[in-house]
């Protein structure tokens, strides 16, 4: 495959995205691709619009010297490129992976409406992306390894160089006169990646030349499987998913252990939640959706949680610990509320309160004890928190992230949902409207 064919297998993969924004590295397989896309705009399609994003972990004392690189790379193909500079938190899920978690999450932020992000894994990268996951005991939607297009948010992601091997790529590059970085950090066989690049697969490829085309078809019948079972479960899916997502228990409890741990994998991979291993399912179905009635289970995925709650599972982002938070506030302006909660606004919508007297301390807290008695405005009879929490169908871990009202130390109301005797509005006396607006971030 010679230059010519390189672009025109990678113009084909393009389909009709014009706007293209390239994760570049300066290593030899984004400089290609890169190069291929500038060719095509100045040969044959001239609407292409490209930018270039150059993400510095800072973990290379050469990443500025590569970044400098990139830099005066696309101003020579003018093409327009920015810096990013992003932290890498290894302490979960290892360096490799935190890299490149902070790599897209940086990315993602900055992909433009209509425009479509563009990477430069290979052919020899989907072998290596095939082995690690069978490394891991992975079924078919892990061998199913990269494909050529896929959400990327709420954007998309391509890959126009899935075809096209690791020594094509490096003729290329000779061919147009290429300068490129390397990386040092390539050469370290420590990494599993690396290992299978140096290592394992040249003596592979010297036994079985095609071994790498054969492992692409194999990903690629593994991903068309997946595809059916999409396409097979997806009434189930639907049938077993409420409107605010969760998954209904008791009807999982009447399929086979199989079709339920793929239901299970689906409705996971709605959210792009990393593929939860075997033994990750098992305890969310054993420790989770089969826990005592009154136990509070908790399952971390990754950045999410699942919880269950009145026979449902829920996936939920991780919260901030935020129960001994107090803020103080008067009214005067906006309060803004912790972990992306929302503000609080004094407005002409919204709940109806009296308006504290100038002795009162106003506070707004989020946990109370559950013993605490309150008597809703609507209501004969008191109840304790806790209780009315529960006929409320408010689940354990929104009690905490419910904004409470306070005026000095009695619960005047839980913003969106009740009002207390206590903070009754009174005809001819002072009222407080408050406004909750949860989508202000």
């Amino acid at each position: 495959m010679g230059s010519h064919e390189v672009i025109q297998q990678i113009a084909k993969r393009l389909g009709r995205d014009k706007r293209i924004l390239v994760a570049f590295s300066g290593g030899i397989d984004s400089s290609v691709l890169l190069h291929a896309l500038v060719t095509l705009r100045s040969e044959q399609h001239s609407d292409l619009q490209l930018r270039a994003i150059y993400v510095h972990h800072g973990l290379s004392r050469y990443a500025q010297a590569w970044a400098e690189h990139c830099r005066a790379q696309c101003a020579q193909w003018q093409v327009p490129f920015q810096v990013v500079h992003v932290d890498v938190d290894p302490s979960e899920a290892g360096i490799e992976a935190a890299a490149r978690e902070a790599r897209y999450q940086a990315i993602s932020a900055l992909l433009n409406d209509g425009e479509v992000l563009a990477t430069a894994q290979h052919l020899d990268d989907q072998c290596e992306t095939f082995l690690l996951a069978l490394k891991r005991g992975s079924g078919p939607a892990g061998l199913s390894a990269m494909p050529f297009n896929m959400p990327f948010g709420v954007h998309r992601q391509i890959r126009p160089m899935l075809d096209i091997s690791r020594l094509q790529i490096e003729d290329y590059a000779k061919k147009n006169g290429l300068s490129w970085v390397e990386d040092d950090s390539n050469q370290d066989a420590r990494f599993d990646r690396n290992f299978l690049r140096l290592q394992i697969l040249p003596a592979i490829a010297q036994r079985w030349p095609h071994f790498s085309n054969m492992v692409s078809r194999s990903a690629g019948l593994c991903a068309e499987q997946e595809s059916l079972l999409d396409e097979l479960l997806a009434p189930d899916l639907s049938r077993l998913m409420s409107a605010d997502g969760a998954m209904d228990i008791d009807g999982l409890v009447h399929v086979s252990e199989m079709k339920r741990r793929a239901i299970l994998r689906r409705w996971l991979s709605q959210h792009q939640v990393l593929m939860p291993s075997q033994e990750q399912l098992e305890k969310l179905w054993h420790e989770v959706a089969l826990s005592k009635l009154d136990a509070e289970p908790v399952l971390q995925l990754g950045m999410y949680q699942v919880r269950r709650y009145r026979q449902r599972l829920y996936l939920l982002p991780l919260f901030q610990g935020i129960e001994s938070v107090v803020l103080a506030w008067r009214g005067e302006t906006s309060l803004m509320l912790p972990d992306c909660l929302g503000q609080l606004t004094l407005a002409e919508s919204g709940i109806h309160v009296r308006a504290p007297t100038i002795e009162e301390k106003v506070t707004v807290r989020f946990s109370a004890p559950g013993s605490l008695t309150v008597r809703v405005t609507d209501r004969r009879h008191s109840r304790e928190l806790k209780k009315l929490w529960q006929e409320l169908g408010v689940p354990p871990w929104l009690r905490q992230r419910t904004p409470l009202l306070f005026y000095g130390e009695i619960l005047i109301a839980a913003i969106g949902l009740f009002v207390t005797l206590e903070g009754q509005s009174v005809a001819d006396k002072p009222v407080w409207c408050i406004h909750y607006d949860k989508n202000i971030a």
